[in-house]
């Protein structure tokens, strides 16, 4: 099982620059996506059919607003769409599909960076979707959480920790919900891999900052740890360029 998740910050905008020709070429058997910023009937959602992929969108009720799909050429045995939060509902923000003994869950976790009336709701998210993989593990203990996390956990997850210390997404409540996050039952996939610094996912489009590979890693799959021992692979796409983010992408053995 081939995953990958992408913030594509509007898929009108990446189909645009190329992403369908690229995802008819990667070896992907589903892409979860966020920030869609669109509604099926909004997008030539016949494309991505054409390549095999059968489409699930969860978009936010506001238009051109947050939203997330999942794309995949495995037929799920069960879709489920939102966490049971209203607000984080009306945003377009969860959505789950099994398949099998493994059940996926696409994420886009809420930005605090435009104030503290979404800082203060991003921590009201954050225990509320800890809570909701809580009940969700009692009866499915097999998860792939995947997703825009908008949290760079550590120093080395960051270009400049120092200055950003203040800053939303690492900030210590943030960095301590990871931290928490990841002691009870999860595995950073892709440190599992690669411990190396300067490894990021997103780029602000500021100051040619993703040349100068001044970023933060802020996109994840996580999985529980029943998967860790069926991780096969895990590696973040920086060279994928149809938005700020860029993909990260496991392997999972049957």
């Amino acid at each position: 099982m081939r995953i990958a998740t992408y913030n594509v910050n509007g898929l009108r905008s990446a189909m645009n620059k190329g992403f369908v020709e690229w995802l008819s070429k990667a070896p992907l058997d589903i892409i979860c996506l966020q920030e869609v910023k669109a509604h099926r009937e909004n997008v030539d959602f016949k494309q991505f059919e054409a390549l095999g992929f059968r489409d699930y969108w969860f978009p936010a009720q506001k238009k051109g607003y947050s939203g997330v799909a999942v794309f995949t050429r495995i037929k799920p045995d069960n879709v489920q769409y939102g966490s049971g939060f209203a607000q984080s509902d009306a945003e377009g923000r969860v959505i789950r599909l099994d398949f099998g003994d493994v059940t996926l869950v696409n994420a886009y976790f809420p930005s605090g960076t435009t104030g503290e009336e979404r800082q203060t709701y991003k921590y009201q998210w954050l225990d509320e979707f800890y809570n909701y993989l809580a009940e969700l593990r009692k009866t499915r203990p097999n998860l792939v959480v995947c997703g825009d996390y908008n949290i760079a956990h550590k120093a080395i997850d960051i270009h400049n920790p120092v200055s950003n210390k203040d800053s939303s997404g690492f900030l210590p409540e943030e960095r301590a919900w990871m931290d928490k996050f990841l002691a009870n039952g999860f595995v950073d996939t892709y440190r599992q891999y690669h411990p190396e610094p300067h490894q990021y996912s997103w780029w602000s489009f500021r100051a040619n900052a993703r040349n100068n590979n001044k970023g933060w890693r802020i996109d994840y799959i996580s999985v529980t740890e029943p998967l860790q021992s069926r991780l096969a692979d895990a590696q973040i796409w920086q060279d994928v360029k149809h938005s700020d983010h860029c993909p990260v992408y496991i392997e999972l053995k049957a």
